[in-house]
């Protein structure tokens, strides 16, 4: 097997001529060893294992790890598929989906990445299990096929064994191929290739990591508590951590139910509970001069299941936060007042004008889910109708360890989560007051106009980028079985990219 040096960084027209004969090429790449940079697989197994069966079964994965190593390559990973999987439901397994996309994509190298994209059609052939992988490589890189290990299932449940290798032998011989000299290439698969570049480990370790402005669709909605890569040594922090974790959740949320705001707030801050505010200079909290003043309307975006308390520690005054859907178990937690929507937008609304008839401040979060990624989903226009004393709040939150948002795990522990992360880092921005001239009562605009206003100032203040996306986009793509593609503001609807990078590759003939 010979190898040579195949330039990439080419005079114009030559490139011009390169990329559109590549365009119409079909390319087999191994996964592991082509597009991503890390050449640990344990990260994506753990996140199986934590998301899908528990922190018992990633504890057992974790412990079991280091036999992997010592049994060789083929049943190292079958250990760790059968301690992933085995008795997990087969319908209900959506992680390949909603979770590991977003940790895939961290771990593309941009180098790879570009030299794949350039390719019409794309084959992805890795060692994982095919339901690890496939929803990765169609959704996000627009892969036509992908070649992955097949699980068995009884009865419709995992039961943590692999079918034996049957690989395909329909292909066409005008394929390239494209994979990492330093890992084994499946001979009956690479054999049906004309040429096949191999790229060495020593150039990966040079890879740089993909830019999000050039993820091929943005990642706006991904599910699972886990908000890092849990590599070995991230993974025994969290274990050591998590004990230690729970009791200072319990300590937080008795300070903030126990003790005023003047003393919660500082000994919060002081325990991992970190926030930042800013707010107009004319602003001041309106002082109500009458028993018949109406209360304001607080109008923030949604991030997190703590923004209502703390938009309210931030103006330091109790409001009322109303909520679409919220957990018993967070109600009795929650230091303000709640009151639940019903999604029936009569009694809704009847139900917010009798609240702020009555003076009390509202803080709503119009979007009715979170959204962990720097984007906005579209607003309810309902809270525009119901008064023109209207404040915008951008809030950020920032967590380390867990999510304390879920789309298809139990509410109840979204508290627990968050809480328990080690240092969670907020910013609040209180913004102007929404003129009368932009509101619909005094000023005539229509509730949809405001709505979008509101969310084009929350963006600006945030930088984040405003979508047209709603609650029910979020659940059809994280919750549901099938789900559509979705279209984003003004860029219209997700494309697959092609875009140019230089670089060097080494190129074998089989």
């Amino acid at each position: 097997m010979q190898s040579l040096r195949l330039p990439f960084r080419l005079v114009n027209e030559q490139q011009q001529q390169q990329q559109s004969s590549l365009s119409n090429k079909t390319l087999m790449f191994h996964v592991e060893g082509a597009l991503l940079r890390s050449s640990s697989l344990f990260p994506y197994f753990m996140l199986v294992a934590f998301e899908g069966g528990g922190i018992i079964r990633a504890l057992l994965l974790f412990l079991l790890y280091p036999l992997v190593y010592l049994v060789g390559e083929e049943m190292g990973l079958k250990i760790v598929v059968f301690v992933c999987f085995v008795g997990i439901r087969e319908d209900s397994f959506r992680l390949g989906r909603t979770v590991l996309p977003k940790f895939f994509l961290e771990d593309v190298g941009y180098e790879g990445f570009d030299v794949v994209m350039r390719h019409g059609r794309k084959i992805g052939v890795s060692e994982l299990p095919r339901v690890m992988v496939e929803g990765f490589l169609r959704d996000y890189l627009g892969v036509e096929g992908v070649v992955g290990r097949e699980l068995k299932s009884f009865c419709g449940y995992f039961v943590g064994l692999m079918e034996e290798k049957k690989w395909g032998s329909n292909f066409h011989h005008d394929i390239i191929g494209f994979g990492c000299s330093n890992k084994s290439l499946n001979q009956n698969l690479f054999s049906h290739c004309k040429v096949v570049y191999l790229v060495s480990e020593a150039k990966k370790a040079n890879w740089q990591v993909l830019p999000r402005e050039k993820y091929p669709k943005p990642l706006i909605f991904h599910d699972g508590r886990l908000a890092f890569r849990p590599s070995s040594k991230s993974t025994l922090s969290m274990f050591i951590w998590i004990p230690f974790g729970f009791f200072l959740g319990i300590i937080r949320i008795i300070i903030v139910l126990l003790l005023p705001y003047k003393l919660s707030i500082p000994i919060s801050e002081f325990i991992g509970l970190r926030g930042t505010s800013s707010r107009p200079k004319t602003f001041s909290t309106p002082i109500k001069t009458n028993e018949n003043s109406k209360g304001l309307l607080y109008v923030c975006n949604h991030r997190t299941l703590l923004d209502p308390i703390y938009v309210s520690m931030t103006i330091m005054k109790p409001l009322t936060a109303v909520t679409y859907s919220l957990s018993r178990c967070s109600e009795v937690l929650s230091p303000i007042k709640t009151v639940r929507l019903t999604r029936d937008r009569e009694k809704d609304s009847k139900m917010l004008e009798k609240l702020l008839s009555q003076g009390d401040d509202l803080v709503v979060c119009p979007e009715g889910t979170t959204c962990r990624e720097p984007y906005l989903l579209r607003s309810s226009p309902l809270f525009a109708e119901m008064s023109d004393d209207i404040i915008p709040v951008a809030i950020d939150i920032q967590v380390g360890m867990f999510y304390g948002t879920t789309a298809s795990g139990l509410k109840c522990l979204d508290p627990v989560f968050l809480l328990m992360n080690p240092i969670t880092n907020c910013s609040i921005k209180l913004l102007e007051k929404l003129p009368k001239s932009l509101t619909c009562d005094a000023g005539g605009k229509s509730k949809f106009e405001v709505a979008d206003h509101l969310q084009a100032q929350i963006g600006k203040a945030l930088k984040f980028e405003c979508t047209s996306l709603s609650r029910k986009d979020k659940y059809m793509m994280l919750a549901a079985e099938f789900y559509e593609e979705l279209q984003i503001g003004n860029r219209g609807k997700w494309l697959f990219s092609c875009r140019d990078l230089p670089g060097s590759l080494a190129v074998a003939t089989l």
